[in-house]
């Protein structure tokens, strides 16, 4: 939660409108969002039916949506579209940020944070392993990262009104983890995820294996088992 609450904080006052939570998954956000504007009509949309099930029962949005963020479009121009950490899994930001900066009412604001871990070790690593093991199915060449740098974004955005953008390292502790590196547990259900779906069971285990010997070097124990994990974040605020 720290990451959206610190791009809550840059967001200022806001003309009429609706609060959308765009990609708001299971609600976590919802509760600030409703703090700071509990007279405005809050708005949540995900594509998980399961997930907005458990926003609903935040209680924060006066309606929930289903719905692809890359589609959507709202019923009336919203006064604020805040987005933490989804939009890095939809393609093609060059035509999404502009066209979602274009359903604001004047004077309304484009909140996004999006993780911006493509060069760590975590996911490099995973990148490099799978190309030296398995040569046929993936390929560690040049690839554009799905997030750019904030500077990118400014340069994007500049032209359609106010921008503000920054990156932040966040230094996460991950606990202990009895079978596996604490840092291959945190991006097993994420980033390592397509990976492992290619391959079979002994595959699996080898490359686990060989991912977990590399985040020891790169990411030392500590001597409770744990291990610390930088996590860069990218931001920006965007007033039309």
């Amino acid at each position: 939660m720290r990451p959206a609450l610190d791009l809550l904080a840059q967001v200022g006052p806001l003309p009429d409108g609706d609060v959308i939570d765009l990609c708001c998954g299971d609600g976590a956000v919802g509760p600030a969002l409703a703090a700071r504007w509990p007279d405005r009509r809050r708005v949540g949309l995900d594509a998980s039916p399961a997930m907005l099930e458990r926003a609903d029962e935040t209680g924060a949005y006066a309606a929930l949506v289903e719905g692809d963020a890359a589609l959507w479009h709202p019923e009336a121009p919203p006064a604020l579209i805040f987005s933490n950490a989804a939009l890095h899994w939809l393609p093609d930001h060059a035509t999404l940020m502009p066209r979602l900066a274009g359903w604001l009412v004047p004077g309304g604001m484009l909140a996004v944070q999006m993780p911006r871990q493509f060069g760590a070790p975590s996911h490099r690593f995973l990148r490099d392993i799978a190309a030296a093991m398995f040569p046929d199915r993936f390929d560690a060449g040049p690839e554009e990262p799905p997030v750019r740098s904030a500077q990118h974004y400014w340069q994007m955005l500049a032209p359609l009104g106010q921008v503000q953008a920054w990156e932040t390292d966040y230094v996460q502790y991950l606990g202990p983890a009895s079978d596996s590196h604490p840092v291959r547990r945190f991006t097993e259900s994420t980033a390592m995820r397509p990976y492992l779906e290619c391959l079979s069971a002994a595959e699996a285990a080898a490359f686990t294996a060989a991912y977990d010997t590399a985040l020891s070097a790169a990411y030392p124990l500590l001597a409770d088992g744990g291990a610390l994990f930088p996590f860069r974040r990218c931001f920006f605020t965007l007033m039309v």
